[in-house]
């Protein structure tokens, strides 16, 4: 059994990942525009449903079922195994309803009153409208009833087998105040056999699920922005959020935040929590302490794995500013200085804590 602490560094990988993506996303609204924000949810939702739709189906036992339905119940189990509320309805073989009630997970807060409907619009057409095209289903297509960023009750709409193919700006359709999903049983949702698994097992599932937010994130920003100015943009929302979030963290964690005291003792508490975080999220963390500083160590990133980046090193720096924000929100007094290195033999990475 995970003790307490282990607990609440899988929530923090969470909140802090989930965080990262809406501010990302926010960011470019502000500072990009909402032409480049639409653009960039877009991409990094197409690439997810590339490489998590169909295995994903596979993996919860749903390849068998009629198209329609077995959409809507992905979207239902794939949402819920994340934490995040979903509802489900099937009405036919040809019709099936999913919907997302508020609170928005990917909008925590008062976030999502800045996000337009372009650009919540966007993950529907990179995901729901490609389903039909992944199922080689050209007459599957997504009806979009409500979005919880135009003042609806929640995101809800229903895959719908029209029995006839579907030209490209078909696939997904708009029809607010046309139809409305239908009264959901709670109580008799479809179930996993999740829903008996003990509480780490839940949550090393959420926080892979939030995790995989930064995987997609990384290599989709690169892409469309370039390296340099894609390390701009998530370096400088990164660091906001390390400083936003430390303390909701910290505590959850039982661990002192904005203690001012620039000492050993302080940085013992940072490295405590940045550690804890780290190996929570499935890094190889060693902390030593030598010469009155605290250093954690991480071998390899276990994170980025697999994954193509244009430009790795500038990758890492915009992730950091996440943990350099961190610190400074735990001890203005602190000094934490990174070094990294990618070789033959993967990544070798330090921070090392101290007084400044």
């Amino acid at each position: 059994m995970a003790a307490a602490a282990e607990l609440a560094a899988y929530r923090a990988v969470g909140t802090l990942y989930n965080a990262l993506m809406t501010a990302l996303v926010l960011g470019l609204i502000a500072r990009r525009g909402e032409e480049t924000a639409r653009d960039y949810v877009f991409r990094h939702f197409r690439r997810q449903h590339l490489e998590k739709f169909l295995p994903g189906l596979h993996k919860l036992g749903l390849a068998d079922q009629p198209d329609a339905p077995a959409c809507a119940l992905y979207h239902y189990h794939s949402n819920a195994l994340g934490g995040v509320k979903t509802g489900y309805l099937r009405e036919s073989d040809r019709k099936a309803w999913v919907r997302y009630p508020p609170p928005r997970w990917i909008w925590r807060g008062t976030a999502i009153a800045a996000v337009p409907h372009s650009v919540s619009a966007a993950m529907l057409h990179g995901w729901h409208g490609h389903n039909g095209v992944s199922l080689k289903n050209p007459r599957l297509g997504f009806v979009c009833t409500g979005m919880t960023v135009d003042g609806m009750p929640g995101l809800e709409g229903y895959y719908l087998d029209y029995g006839h193919p579907l030209k490209k700006d078909e696939r997904v359709r708009f029809a607010y105040g046309a139809e409305e999903m239908p009264r959901v049983d709670w109580a008799n949702q479809p179930r996993l056999e999740t829903a008996n698994w003990p509480e780490e097992r839940r949550l090393r599932t959420f926080r892979a699920y939030a995790l995989e937010y930064l995987r997609t994130m990384l290599p989709t920003l690169q892409e469309l922005l370039g390296p340099d100015d894609a390390q701009t943009e998530l370096g400088r929302v990164a660091r906001l959020v390390g400083l936003q979030f430390h303390e909701e963290t910290a505590r959850d964690m039982d661990l002192p935040t904005d203690v001012e005291r620039g000492d050993l003792s302080s940085a013992r508490d940072f490295g405590r929590w940045l550690a804890s975080i780290l190996k929570a999220q499935g890094e190889a963390i060693e902390t030593t302490e030598r010469d009155g500083a605290v250093t954690v160590s991480q071998t390899g990133w276990r994170a980025v794995r697999e994954l193509r980046l244009a430009d790795p090193q500038k990758a890492f720096d915009a992730w950091n500013e996440l943990w350099l924000g961190a610190a400074a929100a735990h001890d203005r007094f602190l000094k934490v200085q990174t070094t990294r290195a990618l070789g033959d033999n993967g990544w070798s990475i330090a921070w090392r804590i101290a007084s400044r």
